[in-house]
Formats: C-alpha cells, structure tokens, sequence
C-alpha cells in the first residue's frame, strides 16, 4: 500500500510547478519520436507476423463445410481489432519503451542529475516524466492503428499466397458484421496503456537508488509491473466498455 501511495503522490507532482509551455511543446516532440517512430520498425514486424499466423491457424481449425471460408478474415479482423493489435502491441512496447524510460530516469537519478535539477529550482518530475506521459498516450494509438493494419494485411497475404483463403473471400470476411463501435474500444485501450506503462516504469525510474545493478533491477520491474497492469486493465476496459 506504501508503494501506490507513492505511486499517486508521484503523479500529483506531475502537475505541479512547471516550466514554460515551449519547454514542454519541445521535450513533447522529442519524446514522441523517441517513443513512437523508433518503434514503428518492431511493431511492423511483431504484428504482420501474428496476423499472418492467425490467417493460417484459423484456416487449419476451420474444417466444418458449413462454416464459410470468409469466416477466417472475419475472426483474424476481429482479434486484431479487439485484442492482438492494443494489448500484444502495448505489451511489447512495455519492453520496449518501459525498459528504456525506466532505466533513462535511473540512471540520471544515480548520476545525481534529477539532484542537480532540483537544485536550480526545476520540478524534475514534471519536466522529465509529464512528456515522456503524454508522448505515449499520443503515439501508443497510432501504433496500434498501424498494427491492426498490418496484422490484417499479413493475414491477407498469408492466406492468399499460401491458397487457405482467396482473396475475394477475405476482402468479404473482413468486411462482414464489422461493428464500427470496435474501432472506438481498440483506440482507448492503448490511451490507457501507455499512461499506465509510461507512469510506472517512470516511477520505478525515478526513485531508484544505488548504482548500476539497481538500474537494471528497476527497469526489469518497470517491464513487469507494467505488463501486469496491462492485463489488468485490459480485463477492466473489456468489462465496462463491451
């Protein structure tokens, strides 16, 4: 219970003393290219791969001769749209993005430079973490935008090019019973997840203590705990808003 209090006092600081807003606009745009454009690669290849093996899988299960084959773009548009794209997407961006914050805000915290600024009067908290937040509740939905499209794409071009699906059938499948409303929850649950993974692994971060082994044992938790909270508020989400 200590530990999420502090959790909670640490966002409260946040938003505290500030600096000006062209300070911030200027961290802002440095950290969405160094949260969301160097992950463009990594998300490009985790999600065409996973739409292409759910293609496949599903094609191999699908044995009923009632059951239309279009129904295999239809079930791999859905578990792009309401699962694989926001939670596999942000789970690897915790590895990803929350090891990197964590171990950044570390290894300044023992190198005495978040002390330094302190020292000249700056909310450390504020002008370190506050951008690297909102930099991923920006870009987070982006990605996950993109990875739903690259999923489906590999599931098109795994399943034409391997002949389990034509692609009329799959232009229909995914087309078929789409309820606009998933678009809706599929950009939602990356908001929430980049807060949650950006704020803990920051957190984890910050107050680290010691040297270098203590660095690594941060951003190991920061990883961790951020998946965790992922999968938590993934069943949350699910609940209230489906």
């Amino acid at each position: 219970m200590s530990v999420i209090g502090k959790y909670f006092i640490f966002l409260g600081t946040l938003f505290g003393k500030g600096e000006k807003l062209s300070v911030y606009w200027r961290r802002l745009m440095e950290e969405c290219v160094g949260i969301g454009v160097s992950s463009i690669f990594i998300v490009a290849i985790v999600s065409t791969f996973i739409g292409a093996v759910s293609c496949i899988q599903t094609a191999y299960n699908l044995v009923s001769p009632i059951i239309p084959i279009s129904t295999v773009a239809l079930i791999v548009r859905d578990m792009e749209i309401l699962e694989l794209a926001p939670t596999i997407t942000c789970i690897v961006l915790a590895g990803k993005v929350g090891s990197n914050i964590a171990s950044e805000l570390g290894t300044m915290r023992i190198t005495e430079q978040i002390d330094a600024l302190e020292v000249m009067g700056i909310n450390s908290s504020s002008y370190l973490v506050l951008p690297k937040v909102v930099a991923a509740m920006l870009t987070f939905p982006m990605l996950v935008i993109f990875s739903a499209f690259l999923g489906i794409l590999g599931g098109y071009l795994a399943g034409t090019l391997t002949g389990v699906i034509t692609e009329r059938d799959y232009l229909y499948g995914i087309r078929d019973s789409f309820v606009p409303y998933n678009i809706f929850f599929m950009c939602v649950k990356p908001f929430v997840f980049g807060f949650l993974i950006a704020t803990i692994s920051s957190f984890k971060g910050f107050f680290t203590e010691g040297g270098a082994l203590e660095v690594g044992r941060s951003s190991t938790e920061a990883v961790t705990n951020s998946c965790i909270s992922i999968l938590v508020a993934d069943y949350l989400l699910a609940q209230l808003l489906l």
